[in-house]
């Protein structure tokens, strides 16, 4: 069957009350009021342009009144033809305007002539009258008119204002900084941060007055209604001679429909989860007013140490900010002696000849150099620690992510309707969002390529939330046709809200014993698979799925173990091998694992473990010994913890920082309810043949020790066996052991409690 790609909408919600009510109030209050109000102020302006009013005027703003009365009109023709929006939209251009003019009233108060208008002697006030008077002031009228046009100035163009300020105060330093008393600098460096928080502070109001243009709808009520009608008329559904409003914000809300089973598969009514399921989180800017000021700070430490650098690049982020600087140079002089045109030594007053610096040769500041300064750098940035990359992937830049002063959520859904990882959903079923780079980046992985993922993190750090992040992704892109998840949690209270979604190929399973058993049952549905492939020729799952000889495709398997410690203390000697195994062998028939430890030591990740484990993820840990053993570098732990993590993708050689994605509890309960109702309609246990199969593998078969025949021989030739003779004839542990004794009970080889004196003695005697 054809494949129907239908985008998600997102359902309009309903307005409370009577919304055409609010609707026509909103209009009546935006036109008609206001242009009575207008009407009814207009009359009341010639009623007030009388004798009386007309002295008032020229009192309090002489001729001053022309240049008032084009402000009053400008506002009534913008408001009575409602274009009131666009003084919010250009406020700064605005107020800029309004500080000119009375920069203007202040240069017309410098002037007194001997005007007389309706019995007013101008003389006596200003040209501009009292309110020119009180913008000029009584004294230092100069320096008063300057500064308002330098506030005007900056309102009108701040972005250039601040350049220009910062680079005439950085001349003055580099020039003649030895002249100037430190008074003098310390004048200037609070200029300078006048006008830094003057263009802070226009920048979020700026910021604040669009947010709140783009909240509020623009668009009249009928293009509105129909925009959505005409998108629902492409999902297939019957045909409705009138369409009603309700209707069609019911079509809207209805999820996109996956594509059925191929014929003669079960045919499901697949639907995927509405994306408002999840809850989006607030629209924040990461940008903070001072990372200039940190920039600049940066530069200044650095070169007290002699080392020249400058900041090219500042990229805020959700938890860190990523300062890209340029190492600069290393420049060696020389003295030598000035010389006139003719070769001769230049004299100075006292006949000495006169010397200058000449620069010999220059070479780049090694990148060894900032990276030994990291611990001064934090000093000087008041930070408790900052970390390093040296280079920035893929850019000439030592990069310095500082943390931030409050850090900002990373919600799955802002992540999940990125472009980033639309263009990865569409190419792949296990599409999984990881979170938001150093530079609020979405970052996105796909676990086919990955194909399996180690995470390992301290207690706190955000490693289990990372794991509900993955599983909630894979329940909101795909249906139980596509992916199955097995989930062991031996912790027992982590994944168990998951625990009646038609996703799982088994319940979650919480028993070290029972999670032994499905990873056995794991390895011989990947036999099975690959023998399935074999037949028709096939060399992965996705050729399989596509091959017209198959009547039932394949779905993903992803394994999620929370806890890798546990069942390594358990039953070592099983679970290793098995996971290994699964990890070399598993990725062309679609089995992926997803592991997790909170203890990263090399008796729970093994070498074996780590070599087949190419993808990596570390949260904050507590000691660099640890970070090498997940990362095989240092660097975990200088993280921040909740969700800070360094993200070690199969085609990278560095890791990345990434601030990891939240999924909290109540949005994970409204996923597993909407798949519950779907699976109590559509899904039911015994339609579920893929489960039953599952469970219903033998596992005697996977139970035999390779090593049982040997120890069969060893019963036949010696008169007594005990668990210490295994141990040193087979080299195997003593756990391995004793279980290759049980099953020895079992076929009768031995008697039952035979050898129970030797079980405790660490090693048995040989009889």
């Amino acid at each position: 069957m054809a494949k129907s790609s239908i985008k998600r909408k997102r359902a309009t919600p309903k307005a409370k009350g009577n919304g055409t009510k609010s609707r026509s109030v909103r209009s009546f209050m935006s036109e008609l009021f206001l242009k009575i109000a207008l009407a009814i102020l207009s009359s009341a302006a010639l009623l007030f342009l009388r004798e009386p009013g007309v002295k008032a005027l020229l009192k309090s703003f002489g001729l001053g009144t022309i240049p008032l009365f084009i402000w009053i009109v400008t506002i009534a023709v913008i408001l009575w033809q409602s274009r009131w929006s666009s003084i919010v939209k250009y406020w700064n251009y605005w107020v800029g305007a309004l500080i000119f003019s009375a920069a203007l009233l202040g240069v017309m108060a410098l002037f007194r002539p001997e005007i007389t208008i309706t019995g007013i002697s101008l003389a006596d006030k200003t040209l501009a009258g009292y309110a020119g008077q009180f913008i000029l002031g009584t004294s230092w009228e100069w320096a008063h008119l300057l500064t308002i046009v330098l506030i005007g100035t900056v309102f009108v163009i701040p972005r250039h204002s601040l350049n220009f300020v910062k680079g005439a105060i950085r001349y003055i330093r580099q020039v003649c900084c030895d002249r100037i008393p430190p008074l003098a600098i310390g004048a200037l460096r609070l200029t300078r941060r006048f006008f830094v928080w003057l263009f802070s502070i226009t920048r979020l109001l700026w910021g604040k007055v669009a947010a709140r243009l783009r909240s509020k709808p623009v668009a009249p009520e009928a293009p509105a209604m129909k925009k959505p009608a005409k998108k629902s008329a492409k999902i297939p559904l019957p045909e409705i001679k009138e369409p009603m409003p309700e209707m069609a914000e019911e079509l809207l809300e209805k999820p996109a429909k996956r594509r059925k089973a191929k014929e003669g598969a079960l045919a499901l009514n697949l639907e995927l989860p509405p994306i408002g399921l999840l809850d989006e989180a607030p629209q924040t800017s990461f940008a903070q007013a001072n990372d200039d000021e940190r920039g600049r700070l940066i530069e200044e430490a650095l070169a007290s140490y002699g080392v020249e650098v400058k900041v090219l690049q500042i990229n805020p982020g959700p938890s860190v900010t990523q300062f890209g600087l340029e190492p600069g140079w290393v420049r060696k002089y020389k003295k030598v002696i000035e010389k006139d045109q003719y070769g001769k030594p230049k004299l100075d007053k006292n006949g000495v000849p006169k010397t200058c610096m000449e620069e010999v040769s220059k070479t780049r500041v090694k990148v060894e150099r900032i990276t030994a300064l990291a611990n001064d750098l934090a000093l000087a940035l008041a930070v408790s620690d900052i970390r390093i990359e040296a280079p920035m992937p893929g850019k000439a830049l030592v990069g310095i992510e500082v943390p931030n002063i409050s850090t900002a959520i990373v919600s799955l859904r802002n992540v999940i309707e990125s472009p980033t990882f639309k263009k990865v959903a569409i190419k792949s079923k296990l599409a999984l969002a990881l979170g938001q780079g150093a530079g609020g980046e979405a970052a996105v992985g796909d676990l086919a390529k990955m194909p399996h993922i180690l995470i390992a993190g301290a207690t706190g750090s955000g490693k289990t939330v990372c794991l509900n992040c993955i599983v909630s992704c894979l329940l909101a892109q795909t249906t139980p046709e596509e992916v199955r998840l097995l989930l062991i949690d031996p912790k027992r209270v982590e994944m168990v809200t998951f625990n009646d979604v038609p996703h799982l190929i088994t319940p979650v399973v919480v028993e070290a014993d029972k999670a032994v058993d499905s990873l056995r049952r794991l390895t011989m549905e990947m036999d099975i698979r690959y023998r399935k492939f074999a037949s028709v020729g096939a060399r992965n799952i996705d050729s399989y799925n596509q091959n017209p000889k198959v009547t039932e495709p394949l779905p993903y398997v992803v394994t999620v173990i929370d806890e890798l410690a546990d069942l390594m203390m358990t039953a070592p000697d099983v679970v290793e091998p098995l996971i290994c195994r699964l990890a070399q062998l598993s990725r062309a028939t679609g089995i992926h694992l997803v592991v997790a430890t909170q203890r990263p030591s090399v008796d729970v990740i093994t070498g074996l473990i780590k070599a087949n484990f190419p993808t990596r993820i570390s949260f904050a840990v507590v000691s660099s010994i640890d970070s090498r053993t997940i990362l095989d570098a240092i660097g975990a732990e200088k993280l921040l913890g909740r969700g800070d993590m360094l993200y070690v993708p199969p085609e990278a050689s560095k890791p990345r920082r990434i601030r990891g994605c939240f999924v909290s509890d109540e949005e994970m309960e409204r996923l597993v309810r909407y798949w519950k109702e779907w699976a109590a309609k559509n899904f039911t246990p015994e339609a579920d043949h893929v489960a039953r199969e599952f469970a219903t593998l033998p596992l005697e078969r996977l139970d035999i020790d390779p090593l049982l025949d040997k120890a069969r021989q060893l019963c036949v030739e010696a008169s007594h066996v005990s668990a210490s003779l295994l141990q040193r004839k087979l080299h195997i542990g003593y756990q391995r052991a004793a279980r290759i004794m049980e099953q020895l009970e079992e076929e009768g080889l031995l008697e039952s409690g035979e050898s129970d004196d030797d079980f405790d003695k660490p090693w048995g005697d040989e009889p």
